[in-house]
């Protein structure tokens, strides 16, 4: 079992697809942002980072935080998604990276700056939406090459 310390987020909702997809049994403990329940001192023993998600894999002791991590963590657990093959494994971690060091945060600097800046900076705007579309457009060219393969 799985205790899945989320909040209703991308970052959030991938690990909570991952859990289905993998067919892995979970508890959802919700760490509400907005409260300030990642300053928890119980919550920061499992996530010193002060971000969800996190998980507490009851079956071994381990926590992992950190999307990421957390979504190798499953897969290999579930021997699912993560080929053993070094080429193909190659392949899935660096997309693994691509988005969570890329189109992840790029993601959610642009939507901080459109929709919670107070007085949103043309710089801010520009910057994080060329750098999105740009992303986008990286992922939009192997999407079509993984469909002619």
């Amino acid at each position: 079992m799985i205790d899945f310390y989320f909040w209703p987020t991308p970052n959030g909702r991938k690990i909570a697809i991952m859990l289905e997809e993998c067919e892995i049994e979970y508890n959802p403990i919700a760490v509400d942002i907005g409260r300030g329940d990642q300053f928890d001192p119980e919550f920061l023993k499992i996530s010193p980072n002060n971000r969800m998600p996190a998980i507490v894999d009851r079956d071994t002791g381990i926590s992992v935080f950190e999307g990421g991590a957390i979504l190798i963590y499953l897969a290999e657990k579930a021997g699912k998604f993560l080929p053993q093959d070094i080429a193909e494994r190659t392949e899935v971690l660096q997309w693994l990276f691509w988005q969570a060091a890329g189109l992840g945060p790029m993601a959610g600097q642009l939507s901080h700056f459109t929709n919670y800046a107070q007085e949103p900076q043309p710089y801010s705007l520009n910057r994080y939406s060329n750098e999105y579309d740009r992303l986008l457009a990286v992922m939009d060219v192997r999407l079509r090459e993984d469909r002619k393969s």
